[in-house]
């Protein structure tokens, strides 16, 4: 009987472990740049005399759908998109490099260069910062330039390049802060090559129905594991009281 126990309790861990990620991707349905997380489920055995058929299921998430979001124009010239195995590379809170496609940028009240979640953006010389009153635009290649309102002959010049990572061939995972980094340690080498759309956003990856559907089913195997474990408590109750009668 407590095989059955084991198994359904397990289920309903796992259950409740794929329930979190699935609310977690819709509540992200709707966030730029946003990568749906992926749940990975795997049996665990455990060992020791009789109880190699008591197998649990574990449940973690283990990366992220890399699937490439919709494209949204926006008109906005610091909003930037990029695509195939490109992300920008932002500065976390601990000051190290890490990695995001969500590229509405925007100007602190310092000057600084920031992304929607509010992350400092690193160029080719660290987080970009520009002069305070500058009209600010992002090139095709990446290029921050920046033009003086009191002279609007002048062309724009460059201050900066965003640092557009490459993420091909290298393993990076995704943190708990939505933000993706190097397994291991260290950055992404920086794609000279790569460009961006400027006045266009990436949307999140998230299928909406898709994510209804598997919340919907998630919640039914939840409920039945929970049958389960309270039929093996009934039956368990029944086969003591017939070893009482007996």
């Amino acid at each position: 009987m407590d095989r059955l126990i084991y198994t359904a309790y397990s289920g309903m861990t796992g259950s409740m472990v794929r329930q979190r990620v699935i609310a977690s991707n819709m509540a992200n349905a709707q966030t730029v740049g946003f990568r749906a997380e992926l749940l990975n489920s795997e049996p665990v055995t455990l060992k020791g005399p009789g109880l190699e058929a008591r197998a649990m299921s574990q449940g973690a998430v283990h990366g992220a759908s890399m699937r490439q979001g919709a494209m949204t124009e926006t008109g906005n010239p610091l909003d930037v998109a990029v695509s195939g195995a490109v992300m920008l590379s932002v500065q976390a809170d601990d000051g190290s490099e890490a990695y995001t496609r969500r590229g509405d940028l925007s100007l602190d009240p310092t000057g600084l260069l920031v992304n929607g979640d509010g992350r400092p953006v690193i160029g080719d010389g660290g987080p970009v910062t520009v002069p305070l009153g500058s009209k600010v635009s992002i090139g095709p290649d990446g290029s921050v330039l920046v033009a003086d309102p009191a002279t609007p002959g002048d062309p724009p010049q460059p201050v900066a390049r965003l640092k557009l990572a490459s993420t091909e061939g290298s393993r990076i995972e995704k943190g708990l802060d939505g933000l993706f980094r190097v397994v291991g340690g260290g950055v992404l080498p920086a794609d000279e090559e790569a460009k961006v759309q400027v006045g266009t956003l990436e949307q999140s990856n998230v299928n909406p129905t898709a994510v209804l559907v598997e919340m919907v089913e998630s919640q039914r195997l939840f409920d039945m594991r929970t049958k389960l474990v309270a039929t093996a408590r009934e039956v368990d109750e029944r086969s003591s009281a017939l070893m009482r009668l007996s």
